[in-house]
C-alpha cells in the first residue's frame, strides 16, 4: 500500500524522531586531524588558503594535541616541513627528523592520543616530488628503500600507525618487511590506497610547502577517471600487507569509497582533502552557505558512502557540532 497509509514524513516531525531513526552517525571519534609541523619554538602560523589551520611547532603541537585529545577526537596525523630540502629527502628519514622528534613529544606529552605519520618523500626533497629522479622521473624502486627508512623510524620514535602516501608500485610489501625485521610487526599500515592525481590538493601545497618544481605527479597518482583500477590497487595493498586501505580525496570520490566498503571488508578511511575544506570556508565567508550544516552534511556522506573513519581540517568542528 502507497500513500496515504505510508506517509514517510511521520519519522521526520521531530528532532527527537530523526535522531532515533538515523542512519549514519557522526562523531568525533570517527575524526583525525591533520597537523603540519615546522621547525622552532612558540610557532603558530595560520595557512592563508586553509583558516584556522597552522604551521605549529613541536611544543605548540604538543598543546594541540592536549585539546584534541580532550575534544575526544581519534587522532591525529603529522606531516613534517624540515629545516632544509636535498634531493635524497634524507629529513624524511633521519632518527631526529621534524616528524620524529614530533611524534616522540607527542607520545610523551598526550601517551593516549592515537597518532598518525604520512610516510611520503615530497615535504623533503627539493624538487617536491616524491621520490628519487632519475632521468626527470621518480625511480620507483630506489625510492622503495627511503620510504622504509621513513616507517621505521616513524615507529621506533613511537608512531601508532603508519601511513604510506606515495603511490609507489610495491611500498607496502617494502615497509611491511622493513617494519617487521625492525622488531614493529605490531605497528599496524594505513595505505593511501586509491589517491588520485587530484585538483583539489591546491591549499595543501602551500601548508606543507611540497608543490612540485617540475612537472606533476600524474605518473604515480591515480587517474581522476579511473574506478576499476583503485579496486586493483586496492586489492594489491591488501595483498601486500596493508591493515587498512585510504581513499583520497573524499568528496568527489564518493563512488570510491563505495566500491571499496562492498568490496574490502577491512577498516576504510577517506581524507576530506584541503581543497574541499578550503572551498566549504571560502562559500561560508562570503555567505553563500550555513557552515555548521554544510560541514556535518559533508562528513556525513563521507561516512554514509562507507568510510569508517574521515581524515578532516573539521575534526574540531564536530566535537563541537556532533560530540
Amino acid at each position: 500500500m502507497a500513500f496515504p497509509i505510508h506517509r514517510m514524513r511521520r519519522l521526520r516531525a521531530s528532532a527527537e524522531l530523526r535522531s532515533l531513526v538515523r542512519e549514519t552517525e557522526l562523531n568525533p571519534g570517527d575524526c583525525i586531524f591533520p597537523l603540519f609541523i615546522v621547525p622552532g619554538e612558540d610557532v603558530k602560523k595560520e595557512i592563508g588558503s586553509m583558516p584556522g589551520n597552522y604551521q605549529m611547532s613541536i611544543d605548540v603541537a604538543v598543546r594541540e594535541c592536549e585539546e584534541i585529545h580532550s575534544l575526544g577526537i581519534a587522532g591525529i596525523i603529522l606531516f613534517g616541513i624540515p629545516p632544509a630540502k636535498d634531493e635524497e629527502a634524507s629529513g624524511g628519514y633521519h632518527e631526529h627528523g621534524i616528524v620524529q622528534e614530533a611524534v616522540r613529544a607527542i607520545k610523551h606529552g598526550v601517551p593516549k592520543l592515537l597518532t598518525i605519520t604520512d610516510v611520503c618523500n615530497c615535504e623533503y626533497t627539493s624538487h617536491g616530488h616524491c621520490g628519487k629522479i632519475i632521468d626527470n622521473d621518480v625511480d620507483n624502486d630506489i625510492t622503495l628503500g627511503w620510504l622504509t627508512r621513513s616507517a621505521v623510524s616513524h615507529a621506533r620514535a613511537g608512531a601508532d600507525i603508519v601511513a604510506p602516501s606515495d603511490m609507489m608500485d610495491g611500498r607496502v610489501a617494502a615497509i611491511r618487511k622493513g617494519l617487521d625485521e625492525a622488531g614493529f610487526p605490531k605497528v599496524p599500515i594505513l595505505s593511501y590506497a586509491a589517491k588520485y592525481a587530484s585538483a583539489f590538493y591546491g591549499p595543501f601545497r602551500e601548508a606543507a610547502e611540497s608543490a612540485p618544481q617540475f612537472g606533476d605527479r600524474r605518473s604515480y597518482q591515480m587517474d581522476p577517471a579511473n574506478g576499476r583500477e583503485a579496486m586493483r590497487e586496492i586489492e594489491l595493498d591488501l595483498e601486500e600487507g596493508a591493515d587498512m586501505i585510504m581513499v583520497k580525496p573524499a568528496g568527489p570520490y564518493l563512488d570510491i569509497i563505495r566500491m571499496a566498503r562492498d568490496r574490502f571488508d577491512v577498516p576504510l578511511a577517506a581524507y576530506q582533502v584541503s581543497g574541499e575544506f578550503s572551498m566549504i570556508m571560502a562559500a561560508a565567508r562570503n555567505g553563500w552557505i550555513d557552515l555548521d550544516r554544510t560541514i556535518l552534511e559533508s562528513l556525513t556522506s563521507i561516512r554514509r558512502a562507507g568510510a569508517d573513519f574521515v581524515l578532516t581540517y573539521f575534526a574540531k568542528d564536530v566535537a563541537r557540532l556532533a560530540g
